[in-house]
């Protein structure tokens, strides 16, 4: 719950940050100096990259979720029990020592993105954030496949 607090805060202050930069930026595009000019069209670009940045990872986070909900229903999660420490955190030693079980999986489903999703799993639990989010992502466009096949 709290990081959706924090998801939903910082797109609103996206959100009133670009609203303010858009009303600066009309107020230089209509000046009619050639640097007024070029910095405006700046703030109307630049805050436009961050809302398309803000929705990709928005939409990236909505489809990972999506997804272990599904894995969760159909009772694909991984049920290892492995101590955490104070902060909630998996020990990274036990996360690594799961790690080639997933990987193992993965090559021998590599089109289950049922089997990417557990992988990224495993990656997180062995601290790995951008080979996890890699795995999610192979995994959404996988069941992306898997839906429009059916």
């Amino acid at each position: 719950m709290r990081v959706r607090i924090a998801v939903a805060t910082m797109t609103v202050l996206l959100l009133l940050y670009v609203f303010l930069a858009g009303q600066r930026a009309v107020v230089l595009v209509t000046s009619g100096d050639g640097v007024g000019v070029v910095m405006g069209v700046a703030l109307i670009v630049l805050p436009l990259l961050a809302v398309w940045a803000i929705g990709r990872e928005l939409w990236f986070g909505v489809r990972a979720q999506q997804l272990g909900e599904r894995l969760d229903a159909e009772g694909g999660l991984p049920d290892e029990e492995l101590p955490v420490r104070a902060s909630g955190r998996i020990e990274r030693e036990d996360g690594d020592a799961l790690f080639p079980l997933y990987r193992a999986e993965v090559e021998a489903n590599p089109d289950d993105w049922r089997a990417r999703y557990r992988l990224a799993l495993a990656y997180d639990a062995a601290g790995d954030r951008r080979r996890a989010r890699e795995a999610v992502r192979t995994a959404i466009r996988l069941e992306g496949a898997e839906r429009r096949a059916r």
